[in-house]
């Protein structure tokens, strides 16, 4: 079995989800309505029932809270959860190991779930279906297949590139639930609700201006919370307002926007480099330095979202509020099919 692989009932005397912030049960859990009134229901309907969870998939860029609702979803139901992540399962005896130690009603979360082996994924379907487990024992002429009945469990599988699934394996889920960015609002209410756990004073002037510079994400709010914290407690005599947060915002290069160092060199990037685009992935990458897949995964969705750039079938374009945040003149062809 992988050493990354960790049960929560483990982690004693007090487990790290307990001493982290996240919210420990569906009534402290700010955001996400919809996804959270489908998940209680489902939640309700299993416990009447005295049956597992139907398998539940959560994607999504990251830090809006699908580990959370994970851990969030095993305690509403009662149920050990079982930790690991897709790259982390590296044969099939890993996942073997695993799903032979689970218990009735326990929950296995799998995170990073499209990152899995093709052939460990065979070995999930009759699990997640029919509870059963295929093994094959032995090697040529003296391989032979063995049976193993399992309790029935719940997978709650998370990603952040659902197109990246199998579609045999995303079929195989009771229930998909797209988890979208947080209005600011949300936000100031789970930083007040950090902010207390973390024992610093912070207004809600604050709050809202630490909130509409965290790009949406809850993970974000909290490491710029703490951020801020830090800074209060060195400069502003511990308290947190507007002003002590954009001075301590403005330390980190973070603007109004919320857009960091990183986000503004693409920006000038496309605009001065490509001339505002279409310009590829790869070029793009090459130019700013950085990663592709972190380029699409982590900053690219915030920019099209906050309306900077799009993507196009011959590559990202800059659009008018990216000249705007850069300090550019817009092109004389703004108004082509581009924009």
């Amino acid at each position: 079995m992988s050493e990354n692989y960790y049960s929560e009932t483990a982690l004693t005397p007090k487990n790290e989800f307990d001493v982290s912030l996240r919210p420990p049960d569906f009534e402290e859990f700010c955001g996400q309505a919809k996804v959270k009134e489908r998940l209680m229901l489902m939640v309700e309907a299993a416990k009447q029932r005295g049956d597992a969870l139907d398998h539940v998939l959560l994607c999504g860029p990251p830090g809006l809270g699908k580990t959370t609702l994970a851990h969030i979803l095993s305690r509403a139901f009662g149920g050990t959860i079982h930790c690991t992540s897709g790259p982390q399962i590296e044969k099939a005896g890993d996942l073997a190991g695993i799903l032979t130690n689970l218990q009735h009603g326990d929950f296995l979360f799998i995170d990073e779930i499209h990152r899995l082996h093709p052939a460990i994924e065979e070995y999930l379907y009759p699990a997640m279906e029919d509870y059963k487990l295929d093994i094959i024992i032995d090697q040529g002429p003296n391989a032979r297949s063995i049976t193993l009945t399992l309790p029935k469990f719940t997978l709650v599988g998370a990603t952040t590139r659902a197109g990246m699934l199998t579609a045999p394996l995303r079929s195989r889920f009771g229930m998909t639930n797209r988890l979208d960015y947080y209005l600011p609002e949300e936000l100031v209410v789970i930083i007040l609700r950090s902010a207390k756990l973390l024992g610093a004073e912070v207004t809600a002037e604050g709050a809202l201006e630490v909130a509409t510079r965290s790009r949406g994400t809850p993970r974000v709010a909290n490491n710029l919370l703490r951020w801020v914290r830090d800074y209060a407690q060195v400069r502003a005599d511990n308290r947190v307002t507007r002003e002590v947060a954009d001075l301590a915002l403005g330390m980190l290069d973070i603007d109004q926007d919320g857009l960091d160092e990183m986000d503004k060199r693409i920006l000038e990037a496309l605009i001065y480099k490509f001339g505002g685009g279409p310009v590829g992935l790869n070029s793009l990458a090459v130019a700013v330095g950085e990663d592709e897949a972190t380029l699409e995964d982590v900053y690219e969705p915030y920019l099209i979202l906050q309306g900077f750039i799009k993507r196009t079938h011959r590559g990202r374009v800059a659009l008018p509020a990216a000249y705007t945040k850069v300090g550019a003149p817009l092109p004389r062809d703004c108004q082509t099919d581009l924009f």
